[in-house]
């Protein structure tokens, strides 16, 4: 069996909270772990993994901020990047996450498997190709749930100049991505209090016991 492809993370957990009253949501709990280490054990392979963001993180993991601060994801992607470089991360691909996936697990699974697959296999050429991501329903490429090769990042940083308030369709504007179809659950976020009280009902309702188990 040939090794695992390496790859290193960058985990986007910066932003204001604001549908969420100023809370932060790297920091929010659900299923009994805060939404970011949800998300750190579903890149735990990552051979370098950086978090952009005010935020304490496990003992093994950086912790970088953009500057200035809250300059939006593509600034928090440069400043990611810059991190894993002081961090001597030298993965040819970057896997590029938000803290706030509200089953990062199943999705970034669903996310490396097809990525790992294509890289790996001798049926499929993957030279022309820039990244993998997720796409919704309608097809939609969902940038935050991505991992792409990382000189095709830092070529779409330098294209743009000042990364600072730009959109991230605006770094992959020359990319060649390959999109993964997924399940309306896989590319969900947390970003209201009433997206969490759903998620939270929801997994609780996932590890209650059928009543033919109650019955044993």
């Amino acid at each position: 069996m040939s090794e695992p492809t390496p790859f290193d993370a960058v985990i986007l957990a910066g932003g204001t909270g604001s549908r969420l009253g100023g809370a932060s949501k790297a920091d929010l709990e659900l299923d009994g772990q805060r939404l970011l280490d949800r998300v750190l054990v579903a890149v735990a392979d990552a051979d370098t993994i950086t978090v952009v963001g005010d935020v304490a993180v496990p003992d093994g993991v950086h912790r970088t901020l953009e500057d200035p601060p809250r300059g939006g994801p593509v600034a928090g992607v440069a400043a990611g990047l810059s991190a894993l470089d002081a961090a001597g991360g030298a993965a040819e691909w970057t896997l590029v996450a938000s803290c706030d996936l509200a089953n990062p697990l199943p999705a970034l699974g669903r996310l490396l498997a097809a990525w790992s697959w294509a890289v790996r296999s001798t049926d499929v050429t993957t030279d022309d190709h820039d990244g993998w991501c997720l796409a919704d329903a309608d097809d939609r490429p969902q940038w935050l749930l991505g991992i792409h090769r990382t000189s095709t990042l830092r070529r779409g940083l330098e294209r743009l100049g000042s990364p600072r308030d730009r959109a991230l369709h605006e770094l992959f504007a020359e990319a060649t991505l390959v999109t993964v179809p997924a399940s309306r659950a896989d590319v969900a976020d947390i970003d209201t209090w009433a997206d969490l009280a759903a998620w939270a009902q929801r997994l609780e309702a996932r590890d209650e016991p059928t009543q033919q188990e109650d019955e044993r």
